[in-house]
């Protein structure tokens, strides 16, 4: 049965091969070479002659993501962050780019740093303001449009179908980051984005064990063979044994996702309107203002990020956070153990995230659990 066929779970728990050809191992071999030997014509017994070009582990894992993506391909990097500056490379010197006024703060910090040097002028727009995206972008110099949806950390909706009209009638190309939909819920290719970017570290590995990134794009041009190109010259590819890992966290993305997602919408609903808190934000929520795009895009759960806004100030907010027992205080997100952090704290100066906000990433736990330790650090 072709690709095309299976329902992406079964893309998924298979990795695409069943079982390997060669051994019939059911769990994928791992192919640690670094350099492949060529053939009695001297030609290439594989795509690649050295591991900077690409591995067999690297492509089954891109397969399956391309897959699950609706893409025509994928390219994993060695992090979130190496796939970002690859594409931003590839935007040309001093063109436009435009984002969300709050976004992951490494990704805003990055851009900053690149507007400080001139190498390109940068616009924020603020999701649900009516006009504010149209008036960021500038026809005609605005070559990429970068959006997350959900957003981090106040997990704002941003619709993506709209949002690629307006790119595209400026000339720009869509580019979001669905690093909280997980390759489940959403699909911005088919909602007419141009490449999807995920930190593959999060929903797609699962386990907070590797640290990934990747880029899917709809279509193969000129922008993502330079892409593949940039990883080459930058080194920047995942290696053989953090593939592997990611491909064995694919394998069980579907059940993760969705018990993730029940489990969030389950705390979310239980402290919405709760004493000790301004608000829960979680787009799962009737209450949430993006909820109703969220309920067109994400078909298949609304995820397992949430934020409480607590009520009081940032000394009442770290005292919630030191109270809790169950949560882990860390940073990342969607693996199967639930995470709480105070982004305040931890991000750079001039953050626009309220002092209030602890972010929380809700694994597989019981969600009783979790609640009831909500429930003692709030009281």
């Amino acid at each position: 049965m072709s690709d095309d066929a299976l329902r992406p779970e079964t893309v998924a728990a298979h990795a695409l091969d069943a079982y390997d050809e060669a051994t019939g191992a059911v769990v994928p071999p791992l192919n640690a070479a670094t350099t492949f030997a060529r053939n009695a014509d001297y030609g290439l017994r594989i795509r690649v002659s050295y591991q900077r070009n690409g591995h067999p582990n690297l492509w089954q894992a891109e397969r399956t993501i391309a897959v699950l993506e609706q893409g025509a391909e994928a390219q994993l990097f060695a992090s979130g962050m190496s796939a970002l500056v690859a594409l931003i490379e590839t935007v040309p010197e001093g063109a436009h780019v435009v984002v969300p006024e709050t976004i992951y703060y490494g990704t805003r910090d990055w851009l900053k740093r690149q507007e400080a040097k001139g190498r390109l002028t940068l616009a924020a727009f603020e999701p649900g303001e009516a006009g504010s995206l149209e008036r960021a972008i500038s026809g005609g110099s605005t070559d990429l449009v970068w959006i997350e949806t959900p957003t981090n950390p106040t997990w704002d909706v941003i619709d993506i179908a709209e949002t690629a009209r307006l790119a595209h009638e400026a000339g720009a190309i869509l580019c979001v980051d669905s690093t909280a939909a997980g390759a489940v819920t959403t699909h911005p290719l088919a909602l007419g984005a141009d490449i999807v970017f995920h930190s593959a570290t999060k929903y797609l590995n699962g386990h907070s064990d590797v640290l990934a990134g990747v880029l899917v794009t709809g279509e193969v041009n000129d922008r993502w063979t330079a892409l593949r190109a940039l990883r080459t010259q930058h080194g920047s590819l995942l290696a053989p044994f953090e593939s592997w890992m990611l491909i064995r966290g694919l394998r069980t993305l579907f059940v993760r996702f969705r018990q993730q997602s029940a489990n969030a919408l389950q705390i979310a609903r239980h402290f919405d309107a709760h004493p000790g808190l301004e608000a829960v934000l979680y787009p799962g929520l009737q209450s949430h203002p993006g909820h109703e795009i969220a309920r067109r895009q994400m078909t298949d759960g609304f995820g397992g990020m949430m934020s409480l806004l607590v009520r009081g100030s940032l000394a009442d907010t770290t005292a919630v956070l030191k109270r809790l027992k169950v949560f882990i205080p860390a940073t990342s997100l969607g693996g199967v153990e639930s995470l709480v952090e105070h982004r305040k704290l931890i991000e750079s100066p001039g953050s626009p995230v309220p002092d209030n906000l602890l972010r929380l990433s809700i694994g597989i736990e019981a969600a009783e659990d979790l609640i009831a330790d909500l429930e003692q650090a709030l009281g």
